[in-house]
């Protein structure tokens, strides 16, 4: 995947903590920067920066915070960006993600806008440099450093849970025909690991796994989560899984397990709050925690 940055100066003496996940480095943006996003959870991290005036294009799954982004322009999924859309609006900056945007969209887009920001964070302390990145490119210093408080008390939070009950294995279902896992080497098993739930299969490759419910690793699981994206599972769901698994099952919300930003920080103390309350009625007893 490559980046542009800004044109006309040495990337090797911009500051470093302006570096994003893919090595470029950037210059804080002038005074009135056209952002287009094609991550949702850094759509929804922009606006919590306070800017929501400088976003002119984002993705149709861009969906938070709902109202402000009725007034932004779509330009497509995460997948199908529409090039001809994006160059229409002109943006300055773009920002993408490793894993959710396609590398030869990203080079197309590279073609015609400046800045080119790469995330990847791959554990919820990543956000720390997230917010940095953002508030330092964008002037927004004082808002970022606000969000890694609250990012602190949210981690130390889960923390003392996972001290409190411990380890416990878990099956994190993201997707039905075929049925499919996360890996260890993924964000979302990251999350869960904050709070204690060691995400199986403990391999990390490949990272989104097909799942075999005869595998001998699911004799380890003790819980099975039903994430609410990107397969949609319902109530509707849970006894097909229960009988596959044997184990207890549940729905999870997946915006606050997988989604990084700003939502790293609710999304902690969702979790921490949930393997509280599982612990508390019984290990007999399933998730069942989405809205």
């Amino acid at each position: 995947m490559t980046s542009k940055t800004t044109p006309g100066f040495d990337s090797a003496h911009a500051p470093a903590d302006l570096r994003d996940a893919f090595g470029n480095r950037h210059l804080p943006a002038g005074a009135a920067p056209r952002i287009v996003s094609l991550v949702p959870s850094l759509t929804e991290l922009l606006c919590e920066l306070g800017l929501s005036e400088a976003l002119v294009g984002r993705t149709g799954f861009c969906i938070h915070p709902r109202e402000t982004l009725r007034k932004v322009a779509k330009v497509g999924g995460t997948k199908d960006v529409k090039l001809d859309v994006v160059r229409a609006l002109e943006p300055t900056h773009l920002v993408v993600n490793i894993d959710e945007n396609r590398r030869e969209t990203v080079e197309a887009l590279a073609g015609f806008v400046p800045n080119v920001i790469v995330t990847h964070p791959c554990v919820p302390q990543d956000n720390f440099a997230l917010y940095s990145l953002f508030g330092g490119i964008f002037g927004r210093e004082a808002e970022a450093a606000a969000l890694s408080a609250g990012l602190q008390d949210a981690l130390d939070e889960a923390a003392a849970v996972k001290a409190e009950y411990g380890e416990e294995a878990v099956l994190y279902l993201i997707w039905r025909e075929p049925w499919m896992t996360v890996s260890r080497a993924t964000y979302i098993s990251a999350m869960l690991g904050a709070v204690g739930w060691q995400s199986l299969p403990a391999e990390d490759e490949p990272r989104y796994p097909e799942l075999d419910w005869s595998a001998p690793w699911m004799s380890g699981v003790a819980r099975v989560f039903l994430s609410s994206e990107p397969y949609r599972f319902t109530a509707r769901h849970l006894a097909e899984v229960g009988a596959l698994a044997q184990r207890p099952s549940g729905l999870i919300d997946g915006e606050m397990a997988s989604w990084y930003g700003s939502r790293a920080i609710e999304g902690l103390r969702y979790l921490a709050g949930l393997r509280r309350s599982l612990a508390r009625s019984g290990p007999g007893e399933g998730a069942d925690a989405r809205p």
